[in-house]
């Protein structure tokens, strides 16, 4: 079952039946900056701030708040591991089990004619490393599972009360694939953008 999500996403659309669902069976969530104030606003008690998790304070404009071995350990450190699972023990790391994390419009923002500052300003960095740790774990060990757009919130809600709070290995590898060509894509838009205006 899962017991902790990460939630860090620039479109908040849709959260509030994902967020009602997990609240159905008691998951914890870490969030950070607007995705926690708007969880906060859905009412949703069980909530940690990633600063409050990793005990490093968010940097200023947000630009460094997920990078952090905290975040990184509980998702590709395999807790069935002894070795691994000291370690998260030693470092007051906890497995994370679901990560929802959608990237900052770098596309949609180009596509508008941004200049080199706007273009780079778009470029997620956090976002893609979380995503593909996250994916990289669903695949290695079947125990995260990574949600990248809010088309899919319906699905993850619907397979967690078929399953009693809990996700299938077909879902979690399935997104897993979604996530990496997610990134793919996102990387290949960066390089045609500066390819084009360098």
């Amino acid at each position: 079952m899962i017991e902790r999500a990460l939630i860090s996403v620039y479109d908040k659309s849709g959260l509030e039946e994902l967020v009602e669902a997990l609240a159905g069976y008691g998951v914890e969530i870490i969030s950070s900056g607007g995705t926690a104030r708007r969880i906060r606003m859905i009412g949703y008690e069980r909530l940690v701030e990633v600063s409050e998790y990793t005990g490093h304070p968010e940097s200023p404009g947000g630009l460094v708040k997920t990078l952090h071995p905290k975040v990184h350990g509980g998702l590709l450190l395999d807790r069935d591991r002894p070795d691994h699972r000291r370690w998260m023990e030693e470092n007051g790391v906890k497995p994370i089990d679901l990560v929802v994390c959608n990237l900052y419009p770098f596309e949609k923002v180009v596509t508008g004619g941004a200049d080199l500052a706007e273009a780079g300003d778009n470029i997620d960095i956090g976002g893609p490393a979380m995503t593909r740790s996250a994916a990289k774990a669903a695949l290695l060990y079947d125990k995260v599972c990574i949600v990248t757009d809010p088309a899919q919130y319906p699905e993850v809600v619907e397979t967690l009360k078929e399953n009693g709070g809990e996700l299938t290995t077909e879902l979690r590898r399935r997104y897993a694939h979604f996530a990496f060509n997610r990134t793919a894509g996102y990387d290949s838009a960066i390089v045609s953008y500066l390819e084009e205006n360098l």
